[in-house]
Order: C-alpha cells, then structure tokens, then sequence
C-alpha cells in the first residue's frame, strides 16, 4: 500500500480489511462494560485522561454510595463528588463536568421532556458538544454506547493506527477521521461498537506509544514506506 498524500483516501475496502484482521485476531470484545446508560455516560466523562482502571475505581466508589444516577449525582456536594471520583484524577473538574452532563441527562429525561429516541443523532451530538468540557469522543462515546446511534469514535488509539499507516495525512482533524470510517464501515452499531474496541486492544497490546509490531495482526498492512516496518524489538519509533 503506497503512502497516500494530499486529499487522496485509501480505498474504501481497506477499512473493513483492517476490522477483519483485528477480529481475526482479537475475536469480538465486549465494550462498554456498564450496567446502565448513566453507568456508561458517567464512564465516557471519566475516562478522559487517564486508564480504565481508575474510572473504574471512581464508579466503585460512586456505586457504594448509590450514585450512579443522575438525580443522586446532582445531589451530591461537589466536594463530596470531587473525592468520589479522586480516582479518576483531575477529580475537581471531572466532578463539575460530570454534575453538567448528568443536569443534561436528567432535563432530558424530565417528565415533559421529549424522549432522546426520537431526538435526531445530530441534534443530541451539538447538545453534548455544546457542554462545557464535553469534546468530539466523549460525545461520540455516550452517542454509541450510552445511546445506541452508529456514531464512529475516534480516540488515540485510532489517530496513531491512521497516521502510522499512512492511511489519511496526518494533518486530518477528528471530523476527517470520522469520516473515513463512516463512510467505509457500514453504519452498524454493533459493527462500530466493536471496531473501536478491536481498535482500542490493538492500541494497549501493539501499537503503543512504543510499537510492537512482530505480532501485531495489522504488520501485514503496514505500507512499504512505513519505518515501523523495518524496525527491530531494540529499536522502535517514537510516537
């Protein structure tokens, strides 16, 4: 696959080989792992600069106190909410970002409210947008996996993938990226659902910060021009 420049796409094919590859190796990943829609959109804020691990820790400590609800969230005192979710780090404004998406949360599932079902996908993602301190992934996160539309999330993982595949200039900004999925994937919820996770354990496993890419299922792909291609155990790239 040679390098691709300017405003030129890999062919559209190329993104389901690489879904294809992953599963092959990977099988199919269970992602997200929540009991509830609040559980899930609690977890997409939280999950914002740091590991799993430690949301997951910030939401234990949420579920003892009989937290996980937007209403009993709201309730809390803010210092009460910061410590809860020390976990997570950067507690402080995870705590008043949480308190803004779950007031968004529960005006929308108000008695008089209109159902979120029958809120169109782009309306909700310019709410979310709109919220202070909610970006592009953790919208498309609570839009796929909180509520269920086929929305392609784009995360690190995924730019790093791109960019040292060469498949999109690295100058593409996230919309381009969600773009090349969306228009090369079909617009299946459950086939996004487990691409970003496929995507999301290639990531820890292989193509970290320091690639591992001698059983990387996708080394087969890598473009000849790639330098990850020709790099040995020792001597490995930065990202």
């Amino acid at each position: 696959m040679a390098k691709r420049s300017g405003a030129e796409s890999p062919p559209a094919n190329v993104a389901m080989r690489y879904y294809r590859l992953l599963k092959g190796h990977f099988g199919s990943p269970h992602w997200w792992p929540a009991q509830s829609t609040v559980e899930v959109i609690i977890g997409a804020v939280l999950t914002q600069n740091t590991n799993w691990r430690n949301v997951e820790k910030a939401i234990g400590n949420l579920a003892q106190r009989h937290c996980l609800d937007a209403v009993a969230i709201l309730a809390l005192p803010i210092g009460e909410l910061e410590q809860l979710l020390r976990p997570s780090g950067y507690f402080r404004i995870k705590a008043q970002r949480l308190r803004r998406v779950m007031a968004w949360y529960a005006q929308h599932m108000g008695a008089n409210a209109v159902p979120l079902s029958q809120i169109p996908t782009l309306n909700l993602r310019a709410e979310l947008l709109a919220i202070n301190g909610v970006g592009p992934e953790t919208a498309d996160s609570i839009l796929l996996y909180a509520l269920h539309r086929p929305v392609f999330v784009i995360d690190a993982y995924t730019r790093r993938i791109v960019h040292r595949h060469e498949l999109l200039d690295k100058d593409r900004d996230y919309d381009a990226l969600q773009q090349y999925f969306q228009q090369n994937v079909p617009a299946e919820i459950s086939i996004y659902n487990e691409y970003h996770a496929l995507i999301v354990q290639t990531g820890k496993h292989f193509c970290g910060p320091q690639p591992e890419c001698s059983h990387c299922p996708l080394r087969k792909v890598l473009p000849p021009s790639s330098q990850l291609r020709q790099m040995s155990p020792l001597k490995k790239m930065a990202p």
